[in-house]
């Protein structure tokens, strides 16, 4: 039921097979009999079985619920416009139905595959709109997903006005007692490798296209050959994971696609002149493959121009592989292919010589960003390095100044510290010890009872920001003052254990819990195992404290029981 407006029965969209997907298409009026009206859903399973054309009216009868499609002018739960009305099911048993069950039968030619889909329903064939009598709205769903309380599936309204893709139905599945086993069947087209493939592109490029809410580190095409700027995925306890590129080839790779087109430029305004640069095989397979290598850059880059989604830096991925793939042909060609008279051997060495360097200058690059990688410890120096551009907007004020504040212990804000107190004299002599002594009896081992451990709570509260830096007390009523701060409350406790001499025991050497010292099962108490007497002021849980795992969940309605099977007992309780 939905908790709100009507709070009639449900109505949503589901992506699976379900018997709650089976409805009964009904004539608005009861059909005729001997003895007058028919009633009841199954009245026509007896008749000849009637088409169902364009500008029919009918209901629809859900079969598991004994309840009608049905809408009124009621806002949906979610999505309140007025332009929309809420969708329900409504009935019982043996109830006719009213004016609002009633929906008008409209066949969309232009969608509906065949002449005779275009005159009246057909299984898949028919693509038809359903047009409520009384208000005028169409069935109309989108991807609204309902709350919890409807299990997140898809919300269906009666929209005045909503788009024509939204408010499309067709029928999956269609049987009638009437129908013989010779009746005609359809089924889905089985489409080719081309039919999937464009269909696959163009489910991917409605679903792209569909993201258009903005996000804080978003960024555009044009700003991605130059790694203007990178996506930050996490920071805490001055630690930042930032994803951006290795400079070094993300900027050689970038130079390789321009030196290429800046080439082509040339090279085609002087075969226009008449030039024969073609006829030379090195420039001729230098302008063809790399031409290749540059066109797949180009394929995977430019599309993303035409999108209005958001889109980020890893939207270039695919493009970087095909500008590294030339930046690598470029070297190539440099130093193996184009020939100088006289400079073979040393343009080689050179050659080896320059990768050396790339690749060592690769590594070094790569080790200087890498805390940024692995959220590896930093420094505000070493950070400001390795910032070589503005637009880099990962924080070096987040860092420690020094390495070594890494290795001192941080509390998170807002903890509560629990600290062990000193007994008094007076519990010591009424605390006992229990010593469990291995056999040799050389090597005892001095195990701290818990019980022996009263307990009080310190309270302390550090504020931090959301990078995990502690702030002062004046830094905290400054935000507050100018009204752009909220605050989140986190609990945690550390624990410091004393004993009855003051001194502090490692959480290692403390006595396993017993059940029966802690008061886990008083009926047990006393009996066999218990060494020494165990002075307890209140045991840790008493009877009526606990609740039943069993019984836990009784009482509560489960999905589509509406609380029915809450009030059933079990006979003999």
């Amino acid at each position: 039921m939905y908790p709100e407006g009507s709070k009639q029965q449900q109505i949503t969209l589901y992506p699976h097979k379900d018997e709650n997907n089976i409805w009964i298409m009904e004539n608005q009026t009861q059909p005729l009999g001997e003895y007058g009206e028919i009633e009841g859903p199954s009245a026509w399973d007896n008749l000849t079985a009637n088409h169902v054309i364009d500008g029919s009216v009918i209901k629809l009868y859900h079969t598991s619920t004994q309840r009608r499609l049905h809408s009124h002018d009621v806002r949906p739960p979610v999505t309140e416009e007025e332009w929309q009305n809420e969708v329900s099911a409504y009935g019982y048993e043996g109830f006719a139905g009213d004016a609002n069950d009633l929906f008008r039968v409209e066949i969309v030619r232009s969608m509906s595959d065949g002449d005779e889909a275009q005159k009246r329903i057909r299984t898949i064939q028919t693509k038809f709109k359903l047009v409520h009598v009384m208000t005028g709205c169409v069935l109309f769903s989108h991807k609204v997903k309902l709350p919890e309380w409807g299990f997140e599936q898809q919300e269906v309204t009666c929209a005045k006005g909503g788009s024509l893709p939204n408010s499309i139905w067709y029928v999956e599945q269609n049987d009638h007692p009437m129908l013989g086993p010779d009746a005609e069947k359809v089924n889905y087209k089985l489409p080719g490798f081309l039919g999937k493939f464009w269909e696959l592109q163009k489910v991917m490029w409605t679903t792209n296209a569909g993201l258009l809410d903005s996000h804080a580190w978003d960024s555009r095409p044009p700003s991605w050959p130059t790694l203007l700027r990178g996506i930050n995925f996490w920071s805490r306890e001055h630690r930042q994971i930032y994803l951006m590129g290795n400079p070094l080839i993300w900027w050689s790779s970038t130079t390789a696609i321009i030196a290429y087109v800046i080439f082509k430029a040339i090279a085609t305004l002087r075969w226009q002149r008449s030039c024969h640069d073609y006829k030379n095989v090195t420039f001729k397979r230098f302008d063809y493959e790399i031409g290749q290598t540059v066109l797949g850059w180009a394929f995977h880059y430019f599309p993303f121009y035409l999108m209005a989604r958001q889109l980020f830096l890893h939207h270039y991925f695919p493009s970087l592989y095909f500008a590294i793939l030339a930046f690598c042909q470029v070297i190539d060609y440099g130093v193996n292919r184009i020939s100088l008279s006289g400079m073979v051997s040393s343009k080689r060495v050179i050659g080896k010589i320059f990768m050396v360097l790339f690749v060592v200058l690769s590594i070094v690059t790569f080790t200087m960003l890498s805390p940024l990688a692995y959220g590896n410890p930093w420094t505000k120096a070493a950070c400001r390095r390795a910032k070589l551009l503005d637009s880099w907007d990962f924080d070096c004020n987040l860092f420690h100044n020094d390495l070594a504040d890494y290795q001192k212990a941080s509390f998170v804000g807002g903890t509560t510290q629990s600290v062990q107190a000193i007994p008094t004299p007076e519990s010591q002599q009424q605390q006992q010890q229990v010593v469990d002594q291995a056999e040799g009896g050389d090597n005892a081992a001095l195990v701290t009872p818990r019980q022996n451990l009263a307990s009080t709570h310190l309270d302390s509260v550090v504020y931090r920001d959301q990078h995990g830096n502690i702030l002062n007390e004046e830094q905290v009523a400054m935000l507050e003052k100018n009204g752009n701060v909220s605050f989140e409350t986190r609990y945690e406790t550390k624990t410091r254990i004393i004993d009855a001499q003051g001194r502090e025991v490692n959480g290692e050497q403390l006595a396993p819990y017993h059940p029966d010292a802690e008061g886990q099962n008083p009926e047990t108490a006393g009996q066999g195992g218990m060494v020494g007497e165990v002075p307890i002021n209140k045991p840790a849980s008493v009877p009526g404290d606990e609740k039943s795992v069993e019984r836990e969940d009784d009482g509560k309605p489960r999905p589509a029981s509406e609380g029915n099977e809450a009030t059933k007992k079990d006979e003999g309780n």
